[in-house]
């Protein structure tokens, strides 16, 4: 990243810190709409003041699981053309005494029984289908990780396991459509026929092209046919081609490493054709054509260490996509961004287990009317959603928990 962007990210932190001094004005006539079925706006800020979307938790979003189920590592979010919201989560991480109806003897009379990986609600909460696992015909990821709901209502599973080196997709009922790579080979960023633990997979409906975050072992953006799954162009941090051997890490304030960290952990498209790709570990986003060619980069809190800042994305539902949604599971918040001038506007959450607060905020997603729901890994365990209440001034680089008023 140049000088000039860094020092635009920070400018506008201090911008955004300004704002908190000023009282808030009347309505401005040019905030930008979002989607005709979202909540009016929020009293604006003068004319010339920066804006953001606004947001506050349902506590009472998912309605109770069947079954007496529970989450385990929940690391994956999406929402599909019918605003039907799709999880999935890694059981094995569910702890003995979560389980004790499971024991052998069970310890506990009913409760409680892991729920399968994958699962699928309604808008209003409900839990109307789940399904998952090992099946005949393919090999379920050993430790599975993101998952996408495509333009032709496939869902696809991806898989950051030691041996996970495929994909996976399948029709929204769970029957196995293709297997993507090739189960159990180690990393290969050149590779063209497999793949090395997938972060996560986003689509192009237009050019039925797949785009994978890989990965966690690879340090690529790899572009497949939805239809074959055949490889069809791959690129590393700036364009570069990807280099296994890189070793250099991330230091707050040092020079901008020429390859990914491990993970690239999303490669989201955008409605004017760019590539947004979540290089977790620095603490950025890079921005690239389809063909590869890089635009432009952003850092998000760039003194974090660790895990780093920038684990998912998605976008605002206006059609010009107008903001960026930031999962960060080290700092515990979601992150609000100008998509277009990549400067950081707002955020909101803190760490901790109540409603609207995070433990390792892990996927991010929005659905039609602007809401977002977050889903959490380590002991986060859950699924969250955040309703869209309209543009309001910006204040605070931090709004903290936003309960409900």
């Amino acid at each position: 990243m140049s000088f000039l962007k860094r020092f635009g990210f920070m400018a506008a932190l201090a911008l955004v810190a300004g704002a908190a001094a000023c009282s808030g004005g009347s309505g401005g006539s040019d905030a930008v709409d979002l989607e005709s079925t979202s909540p009016p706006a929020t009293p604006a800020a003068d004319a010339g003041g920066p804006q953001a979307p606004m947001f506050e938790v349902d506590p009472l979003w998912p309605k109770p699981l069947p079954n007496h189920w529970l989450l385990g590592s929940t690391i994956g979010v999406d929402v599909d053309a019918q605003d039907h919201v799709w999880i999935v989560h890694r059981a094995s991480t569910l702890a003995a005494n979560e389980t004790s109806a499971m024991g052998d003897p069970p310890t506990a009379e009913e409760c409680c029984f892991p729920a399968p990986p994958v699962l699928e609600f309604d808008p209003a909460g409900n839990l109307v289908n789940s399904w998952g696992g090992p099946g005949e015909g393919y090999t379920w990821p050993q430790s599975n990780h993101g998952i996408t709901v495509d333009h032709m209502d496939n869902v696809w599973v991806g898989g950051n396991g030691g041996t996970d080196s495929h994909a996976l997709k399948f029709t929204r009922s769970g029957d196995f459509l293709l297997q993507v790579g090739i189960p159990g080979r180690g990393r290969d960023s050149l590779s063209q026929d497999s793949f090395s633990r997938i972060a996560k997979i986003a689509f192009d409906g237009a050019a039925n092209e797949m785009y994978f975050a890989d990965g966690y072992g690879n340090r690529r953006v790899a572009v497949v046919d939805a239809d074959t799954g055949a490889l069809k162009r791959f690129w590393g941090a700036y364009g570069n081609e990807p280099d296994d051997a890189y070793d250099e890490r991330y230091v707050p304030g040092g020079p901008n490493l020429q390859q990914f960290l491990s993970p690239v952990h999303c490669a989201e498209v955008s409605n004017s054709g760019l590539i947004y790709v979540c290089d977790r570990a620095h603490d950025r986003i890079q921005v690239f054509e389809k063909d590869g060619t890089f635009v432009d980069e952003v850092l998000v809190m760039p003194n974090t260490t660790g895990s780093g800042s920038t684990w998912d994305l998605d976008f605002s539902k206006d059609a010009d996509q107008t903001y960026i949604y930031v999962a960060d599971g080290v700092n515990q918040r979601v992150h609000i961004i100008d998509r277009v001038a990549l400067t950081h506007l707002t955020s909101f959450g803190d760490g901790g287990r109540q409603p609207g607060q995070f433990f390792g905020t892990h996927s991010i997603a929005t659905d039609s009317a602007g809401n977002i729901y977050t889903t959490e890994t380590y002991e986060g365990k859950r699924l969250q959603k955040f309703v869209y209440k309209g543009l309001g001034p910006v204040t605070t680089t931090n709004q903290g928990v936003v309960w409900p008023q």
